[in-house]
This record gives structure tokens, C-alpha cells and sequence, in this order.
């Protein structure tokens, strides 16, 4: 994974129980516009916080179309709970990669919702 000064971050909160989503697995895709195919470019989980710190380097971040993938099920599993979605992707276009991107996922179990945050 990247260094901690990623332009790309997000931060899981399970809000049915208030508190940050530790351990939820996330993996960070890229589109290939030609072939129309994603490329997976990094995996990671997230800590105690509910963060997930060096997803990407500025440097390997370009203009496109990308995707963060939560694996919310297992998640909810290790909870001994149950949810109705297995994993969430949020899917997002990058124009200029000179900017910070923060992504959070508010989840609960039966449903989520996202945001570009600062």
C-alpha cells in the first residue's frame, strides 16, 4: 500500500451502532476505458478508526473512472449479524488528480450512503 499521504481516503462508519467500522476489507479498481474492464490497483481494511490510510499515491492517480469496493458482508458476519448487502461499490470519475478525495461510507445494515467529504 501507499504511503499515509494518499489523495484518496475513506472512512466506514456503521451508524446503526454509532461507531467506526473496523476491519471491513476495501479494494480500489480503476476502468480501462478501451476495454471497458476493471483493474484492481490496491486492497486494504480498515482500521480501528474506520480509516483506510494509503490506498494510492498521487503519482499513480490519473484522470478516470474508479471504484472503491466495501465488503460490507463480511463485515456485518464477524458481528454476527446479518445484512442485506453483501459488499458496496461507490464508483467515481477523477478530473483532476491534483485534488484530495475523501470518500466516506455510512452504513448501516440494511442500507448506505456516500459522499465527496474534504
Amino acid at each position: 500500500m501507499a504511503a499515509q499521504s494518499s489523495p484518496l481516503t475513506t472512512h466506514v462508519v456503521n451508524t446503526g451502532d454509532g461507531i467506526p467500522a473496523a476491519k471491513v476489507p476495501i479494494s480500489l479498481h480503476r476502468l480501462d476505458s478501451e476495454l471497458m474492464v476493471w483493474t484492481m490497483l490496491a486492497v486494504g481494511t480498515t482500521n480501528e478508526d474506520g480509516r483506510c490510510p494509503g490506498l494510492i499515491t498521487r503519482e499513480a492517480l490519473h484522470p478516470g473512472m474508479y471504484k472503491l469496493r466495501f465488503e460490507t458482508g463480511s463485515y456485518w458476519e464477524s458481528r454476527g449479524q446479518t445484512s442485506f448487502y453483501p459488499y458496496a461499490e461507490v464508483v467515481f470519475t477523477i478530473t483532476d488528480p491534483r485534488q484530495k478525495f475523501h470518500l466516506p461510507l455510512l452504513m448501516s445494515r440494511f442500507s448506505y450512503s456516500t459522499y465527496r467529504g474534504s
